[in-house]
């Protein structure tokens, strides 16, 4: 699996945990205690995670030739909350049919 992916599979992952952070941090602020240090501490990392995720979805595209349509709801999938692992799942489904041939073909050559 080419390292662009791997990268892409961490920062899906991360940027769904971050997003739970978030969720968690605003359900204190709004619902339980008013006090907004959950969403001080994860607005960032999850703005951050989400910038990163972008990168990561442009360089696993380019390195695995998406479809230009494959890119799009990849980056859509960074709006709703944990839809970033629905993504990650799906593309690694994609590619793991591939990765026995891949292997093959290496140890032929």
């Amino acid at each position: 699996m080419p390292s662009a992916f791997r990268l892409f599979r961490a920062v899906a992952i991360a940027e769904a945990f971050s997003w739970a952070g978030l969720l968690v941090g605003m359900f204190f602020k709004y619902v339980v205690v008013g006090n907004e240090i959950g969403v001080r501490v994860f607005g960032p990392i999850h703005g951050a995670l989400f910038v990163l995720y972008v990168l990561a979805v442009l360089s696993a595209a380019r390195a695995g030739q998406w479809s230009r349509g494959t890119v799009v709801l990849g980056l859509a999938c960074a709006v709703p909350p944990f839809v970033t692992v629905w993504f990650e799942r799906r593309m690694t489904r994609r590619l793991e049919p591939a990765a026995p041939l891949a292997a093959a073909h290496a140890e032929s050559a």
